[in-house]
């Protein structure tokens, strides 16, 4: 499934609508780092820098791509902060970030320093609510999971 129509979809289910724009932090990963070499220890202290991290084409308030639009909506709908580098503002971080990895696309997610996945495993991971679990493993709780929390305790009273 595309970046776009995942987007679609978001928005047809109404989901996006009612998400207000979350703080992130995007920069350069050249500013952020103060390196313009990639090397395995600067892309180590960049995945660290936050609990969430995504590499990127373009940035959260201007995604480039379907999918990098898709993993930033996803991300907002769970009312996640997180660290955004623009891969498409440096040829050297866009092909080190696909080594460090050992995968192949952007965007690439990072949650505590770990690699999770691209678009489509983030959207997976979204759907089968394994996403609210990985969130809550590095102390972030979903807004999905709070809004879901009130509902039934306003169907208890």
């Amino acid at each position: 499934m595309s970046g776009k129509l995942i987007l679609r979809q978001l928005l047809r289910q109404g989901i996006v609508a009612q998400r207000m724009p979350m703080f992130k932090r995007f920069e350069s990963a050249t500013t952020a780092s103060g390196a313009t070499n990639f090397n395995k220890d600067t892309l180590k202290q960049l995945v660290n820098t936050n609990k969430v991290v995504i590499f990127m084409k373009g940035n959260p308030e201007a995604p480039k791509c379907g999918f990098s639009n898709a993993v930033v909506q996803i991300l907002r709908m769970h009312g996640v902060q997180y660290d955004a580098h623009d891969v498409l503002q440096s040829d050297e971080l866009r092909q080190s970030i696909k080594e460090f990895s050992d995968w192949p696309t952007i965007p690439q997610v990072y949650i505590n320093g770990e690699f999770v996945g691209g678009c489509d495993i983030l959207l997976q991971m979204h759907q089968s609510g394994d996403l609210i679990e990985e969130l809550k493993k590095v102390g972030i709780e979903s807004i999905l999971l709070k809004e879901a929390d009130n509902k039934d305790n306003t169907k208890a009273d």
